[in-house]
C-alpha cells in the first residue's frame, strides 16, 4: 500500500552514488522505482511510494523506498 513521505532528497557517494530522501521526521530512505529518476538532489519533495524492508542491496544506506510518484514542493 503506497504512503506519503515528505523530506528533502540528498545525494549519497557511496557505490558510485544514489539518491536519499530524508524525511521530516529524521528516517532515511534510498529512492528506487518508477519514479525515482523525477527527484534530484536539493529538491524538497512529497514521495508517493512503498518501503521494502526486505532483500538485499549493494547500497548499504536504509530500507529502499520504492517511489510511484514524486512532487516537487
Amino acid at each position: 500500500m503506497a504512503k506519503d513521505f515528505t523530506g528533502t532528497v540528498r545525494h549519497n557517494d557511496l557505490e558510485g552514488g544514489f539518491l536519499e530522501l530524508h524525511t521530516d521526521g529524521g528516517e532515511v530512505y534510498r529512492l528506487s522505482g518508477p519514479a525515482a529518476d523525477q527527484a534530484k538532489a536539493g529538491q524538497r519533495v512529497r514521495v508517493q511510494g512503498r518501503v521494502e524492508r526486505g532483500g538485499f542491496g549493494i547500497h548499504m544506506s536504509g530500507p529502499a523506498l520504492v517511489a510511484e510518484k514524486v512532487e516537487v514542493l
